[in-house]
């Protein structure tokens, strides 16, 4: 089994509280693995300059402005250190907390999730804020088990085959995933460093690649993917509109745009419960499993802050998207968001 490597043989100094200044990448299974001096990678911005890691410097300090950090008050270039202190501190617990929190329930949310996406053989997705891998394992795992019945049904149809000549056919065969791929864009060094941990775990190389990058300025080409992806994770973004207008921008024309989300309750009742436990126990878990009573009450918090379904769904169509649409699961705790690039 092939154990991917986040390269970190450069630190670059930014002026920021956080490093968000340099995306770096390493490639794994059939195909993308070529990250050799002097070779550029297909899909990344051709304005980077060429060196060993292929990393592009990102744009300069924005003009300082407030913003929200949970209810606190902060410049836009501290909540970007904040934020990035958050999860580098959570890192390591995110996923158990995550089941913890919900109660295991975010599982389902994310195979809706798939489930609404659907995607096809050769899907080229783009998961971002994705560094533990849950939706890329999840997107594997669904376009496997698809391009195996799709082969299952060829074989079957070709009944005049020996036995060797099927055999044959499954051992030469050469990408079990149909030429899809999914790459998991993370802004934070540990939440990927997590994400390649489990996927060599769990046994996942092609196909996968995992990219250091800001989600306010990706560091891909135009018109590079089929799908974009971004769960539980947008609301952490200082400027969601920018990381909305880059999402547009290295879609494909028909890619579609899917972010899961907390949201709203739409329930009266449930609404008060949920404020109950978001603040009185939710913390309380971040602090006994996690250590981190501060990260999970800023977690809570940013849910509070973030727009409502129907002024995010503005905010899609602001950035370019048509035929917009939304469905609430679980009374509005969370939501799915739906765009395309036509």
């Amino acid at each position: 089994m092939q154990r991917c490597v986040l390269s970190d043989s450069g630190h670059p100094t930014v002026k920021m509280a956080a490093p968000r200044s340099w995306a770096l990448w390493s490639f794994c299974g059939r195909g993308w693995s070529r990250a050799v001096s002097g070779y550029r990678v297909p899909g990344l911005r051709s304005s980077w300059p060429r060196g060993p890691l292929g990393a592009r410097l990102l744009s300069q300090e924005k003009e300082a402005t407030e913003t929200h950090f949970g209810f606190e008050t902060v410049s836009e270039e501290e909540k970007g250190g904040k934020v990035y202190q958050v999860f580098e501190s959570v890192a390591k617990k995110y996923d158990v907390m995550n089941d913890m929190m919900s109660l295991g329930i975010h599982r389902v949310w994310k195979d809706l999730l798939l489930w609404k996406m659907r995607p096809f053989p050769g899907t080229q997705l783009l998961d971002v804020a994705g560094g533990t891998g849950d939706i890329a394992f999840r997107f594997l795992n669904y376009v496997q088990a698809q391009h195996q019945r799709k082969q299952k049904r060829q074989l079957r149809a070709q009944q005049n085959l020996s036995w060797e000549e099927i055999a044959r056919k499954y051992q030469n065969e050469e990408d079990s995933l149909g030429g899809s791929r999914v790459m998991v864009c993370d802004i934070n060094k540990e939440m990927l460093k997590i994400g390649k941990q489990k996927a060599h775990a769990q046994g996942y190389k092609a196909g996968l690649a995992w990219i250091l990058g800001d989600a306010e300025e990706l560091p891909f080409d135009d018109d590079k993917f089929d799908v974009y992806t971004i769960a539980f994770g947008i609301r952490n973004v200082t400027h969601i509109d920018q990381a909305l207008q880059e999402a547009h921008r290295v879609l494909k024309p028909g890619g579609r745009f899917l972010c899961l989300e907390f949201s709203q309750v739409n329930n009266p009742l449930l609404s008060r419960l949920y404020d109950v436990y978001s603040f009185q126990v939710i913390p309380v878990l971040g602090e006994v499993i996690a250590g981190d009573w501060k990260s999970y009450q800023y977690l809570v918090e940013s849910i509070r802050q973030f727009p409502s379904q129907e002024e995010f769904k503005e905010m899609i169509e602001d950035a370019g998207f048509q035929k917009v649409t939304y469905e609430n699961l679980t009374s509005g705790i969370v939501a799915i968001h739906s765009g395309f690039k036509l």
